[in-house]
């Protein structure tokens, strides 16, 4: 059978591998974005974005793609095209794949550039085999799936190729952008520099190039200003030293917030005089209802040409109600259009299945903007199924060595445990095999040098090799791995942001990890931005199975060995561990309680005397024996092995006494039918809104909103600290509207617990993983971010001084670093301002 036809910029896809990549239309040609602005795009303009990952693994792919970039760039690439196409780095993969494109619409894209990236995009899906996952994305209502990919946020800048616009070269003109979201911050340039374009209910930034002004309406949100402010930031970094600083405007604060050099800078573009036209809160008409609605099923045919579109039943929906031999729409109202393709279905369904979705809008009098996403009958996605009563993969088996099936082929979900089982992988294989290398995520077996730094007053301090592994979640650490390929030197350079590390670290560890592979390494190193809890198996190999993150930052001191000098004695702490050998293990300090432990993993609980080690019912013995290393690590201590339901009295007299604790049969097993999924729910602006949070973690459970967790068994309401009296008050209601507009036709009796923040119970928390209790005390307040950019708090890392505003440097005054570094202003030496502080 000869190749589809397809583009020659998808000619350079490796097929069975997985991928992240972007195109744009220019031109009505596909052209490669470059890797440092994916995330940036022009609002006059048609994209096409590739994700192929490892089946329900795609967030970690794409990780492993932007991990080095921290910002979303407009630098400029000296290379263009061919540094983008350089920059991707295939990894082919024998399992089952999960296959997407996007293509994405500006508001101001032409007709004919939007017909291109669909039919494009029809290509790039035959050249894949025909079985990706096809989502059609309109500017301003991209789906959540979309936005995840970008976690950083999203850019949208006004004009486009059209407009002599190119994504590899810097632009810096004066903008005003227009923050919005919660989680993922969506950037979007207005279209002009007005008061008009502004309304009290946002988040405005006037990037001048000389300051970068954040002006937040009297009505503005609290997680929108703190979004606003990392962009604020990042705006800054990205003028260097061209920028003087960035400055924080209160609406009704101006003539306050501004100083006199400040405020010319913003009148020249923002005269306060013209303030009179600043727009309330953004109305309600321009918010979309995202309703949870009955769902509809149709059946497409073509007869003798033309397609006739009937409607079949409305929900719940049965895997029985599909028939292979036709297509069907799957109308789920405002929560988007699903088109499914029967193996049998003709040639043109196929092709013109999304054209079809789109009259089928147009008919049912939907937005234009309404999503619309193909599947194919054998490659169905999860969001798709979990529109469906009951659904069983072909192959599917119960129990362990489940089976999915994805690309009209049955493959086991990867597990590395299999591809490098402990002591029994040839790792040298690796060097020889790149193939092997791209399928494990890693170069080596770990055992090449390595030097681990600790940030600390914004600096760098080496950590003595008897600490190798310890990290603590407030701190921020920088690890340089070197290994050996052919006698050649090879350099990893990782910077591990700690989950409560601030603001200022970050920016630190980031910028050393640059500075570090410059003066060192001349440039040539790998940077690995390294988030806590999404560890590459590489990072944990470099610790044999030791890697263990404490509770605490740097005044926490470590734990870890007997020949730390600030180790605390006597302490009594648990460690929860996930990992089936010394590749891919690591270690979490949870709360000593009983109410931390689960079925389904292994603890260490240290003692002054003993180390237990308690395996639940749902752990493996590979798992119990990385505990046994785990707890190794500090010696002269008794280790006792406790497995759960035959525990005696004094392991729980060491843990604090018997607790309830997660014991969900989820946890037991790795059949999971109906996975746990988490959804921010609303009614803030009248209305019920829910919105699913993709590939969620701890951090997801924002302050300001009620956060409903479906474990399909049992509905979870957590109710944040912030959330409004209204939201509060109706939670009960909340959780019963979404069980009665669940498509899938969910018992209304399914039992509802309500959560506050704080005082969650362990059978919710079990669904999260590692849980800080801690993590919304440490994590940064508005008002400390606030305090940190303007110079009123600790230091930025990231603050830059511009040349003409320091004193020449042969006229100024010198002193020793250590004097600089005093904490106390009243220390530091006469005629030092600390609100210019740097060290």
């Amino acid at each position: 059978m000869s190749e589809p036809i397809a583009d020659s910029a998808f000619k350079v896809i490796p097929k069975n591998s997985t991928f992240f990549l972007i195109w744009r239309i220019e031109n009505f040609q596909v052209v490669p974005v470059p890797k440092e602005s994916y995330g940036t795009f022009y609002t006059g303009d048609s994209y096409i974005v590739a994700v192929v990952s490892l089946f329900r693994f795609y967030f970690l792919a794409i990780q492993s793609f932007i991990q080095c970039h921290d910002t979303i760039s407009l630098s400029k690439a000296t290379d263009g095209k061919q540094k983008a196409d350089s920059q991707m780095k295939p990894r082919e993969a024998k399992d089952a794949l999960d296959i997407r494109i996007h293509f994405w619409l500006g508001a101001d894209t032409s007709k004919d550039e939007a017909g291109v990236a669909a039919y494009k995009t029809v290509e790039l899906d035959d050249y894949l085999g025909g079985s990706p996952v096809q989502h059609r994305e309109v500017q301003g209502h991209e789906s959540s799936r979309f936005l995840s990919y970008f976690r950083n946020g999203v850019r949208l800048l006004e004009g486009g190729v059209a407009s002599g616009f190119n994504h590899v070269e810097r632009v810096a003109k004066p903008r005003l952008f227009h923050v919005k979201g919660k989680r993922i911050p969506i950037v979007k340039e207005c279209k002009q520099i007005s008061w008009s374009s502004m309304n009290k209910g946002d988040v405005f930034i006037l990037d001048a190039v000389a300051y970068v002004f954040l002006w937040n309406g009297a009505k503005a949100n609290y997680m929108e200003k703190i979004q606003g402010a990392k962009i604020a930031q990042q705006l800054k970094a990205e003028h260097g030293p061209e920028c003087n600083s960035v400055v924080i405007i209160d609406d009704g604060n101006e003539e306050k917030d501004l100083r006199s050099d400040e405020r010319e800078v913003f009148e020249k573009y923002l005269p306060l005089s013209g303030k009179e036209s600043l727009k309330e809160e953004t109305s309600d008409v321009e918010i979309e209802k995202k309703r949870r609605t009955q769902i509809t099923l149709y059946r497409c045919s073509d007869e003798n040409g033309d397609l006739k579109i009937d409607e079949v039943k409305k929900g719940p929906l049965f895997q029985e109600d599909l028939n292979s031999n036709d297509s069907f729409i799957i109308d789920n109202g405002d929560n988007g259009i699903w088109v499914w393709i029967g193996k049998k279905a003709s040639k043109k369904e196929r092709i013109e299945a999304m054209r079809n979705a789109q009259g089928f809008i147009a008919k049912q009098n939907y937005p234009s903007h309404t999503q619309v996403i193909r599947v194919i009958d054998g490659a169905e996605p999860l969001d798709f199924k979990s529109l469906f009563k009951s659904w069983k993969d072909t192959g599917a088996v119960t129990g362990l060595g489940k089976t999915y099936s994805a690309g009209g082929r049955v493959a086991k979900v990867p597990d590395l445990t299999k591809l490098m089982p402990q002591n029994k992988f040839d790792f040298s294989i690796l060097q020889e095999n790149n193939k092997i290398a791209a399928e494990v995520q890693m170069v080596d077996d770990g055992s090449g040098e390595k030097k681990v730094y600790r940030i600390k007053s914004f600096d760098l301090t080496e950590v003595p090799e008897s600490d190798y592994g310890n990290f603590f979640s407030g701190d921020c650490y920088l690890v340089v791995y070197k290994y050996f390929v052919n006698k050649r030197e090879n350099i990893i350079i990782y910077y591990w942001i700690g989950t409560t590390s601030s603001v200022d670290e970050r920016g630190t560890v980031a910028i050393k990890a640059v500075e570090v592979d410059e003066t060192q390494f001349g440039g040539r190193a790998v940077q690995v931005r390294v988030v806590e809890g999404k560890e590459p198996p590489q990072f944990t190999a470099i610790f044999g199975g030791k890697m263990v993150i404490y509770k605490g930052g740097f005044k926490s001191g470590f734990r870890g060995s007997k020949k730390t000098s600030d180790e605390i004695h006597g302490d009594t702490y648990l460690l929860q561990v996930r990992g089936t050998n010394k590749y891919i293990t690591r270690a979490v300090e949870v709360d000593c309680s009983a109410s931390s432990l689960n079925s389904n993993d292994v603890f260490v609980l240290h003692t002054p005397k003993n180390v237990y080690i308690w395996a639940g019912k749902g752990s493996t013995g590979d798992e119990r024996e990385m505990a046994k290393i785990c707890a190794s690590k500090v010696e002269g201590k008794e280790i006792v092995l406790v497995s759960e339901g035959q525990e005696k009295d004094d392991f729980w007299q060491a843990i604090g006494g018997r607790k309830e604790y997660a014991r969900d049969k989820a946890l037991q097993t790795n059949e999971v039918s109906h996975p746990p999924r988490l959804f921010q729910c609303s009614n803030a602006k009248g209305y019920f809104t829910v919105d699913e949070i993709v590939d969620f973690q701890q951090t997801d459970l924002v302050e300001e909103d009620v956060m409903l967790l479906d474990t399909y068994d049992y509905i979870f309401l957590w109710i944040g600290n912030l959330s409004n009296q209204e939201e509060r008050k109706q939670a009960m209601e909340t959780a019963q509207e979404y069980l009665r507009s669940d498509p899938t036709g969910r018992d209304p009796e399914t039992p509802i617990i309500v959560v506050k923040q704080g005082h969650e119970p362990a059978n919710f928390t079990g669904f999260f993983g590692a849980w800080n209790p801690s993590l919304w005390e440490k994590i940064n307040a508005y008002d400390d971010i606030k305090k940190d950019i303007s110079g009123q708090g600790k230091s930025s890392a990231l603050k830059l001084l511009s040349g003409n505003s320091s004193p020449d440097f042969d006229a100024s005054a010198k002193y020793p670093v250590e004097a600089l570094r005093a904490k106390d202003p009243m220390d530091l030496p006469e005629n030092v301002d600390p609100s210019r502080k740097e060290v």
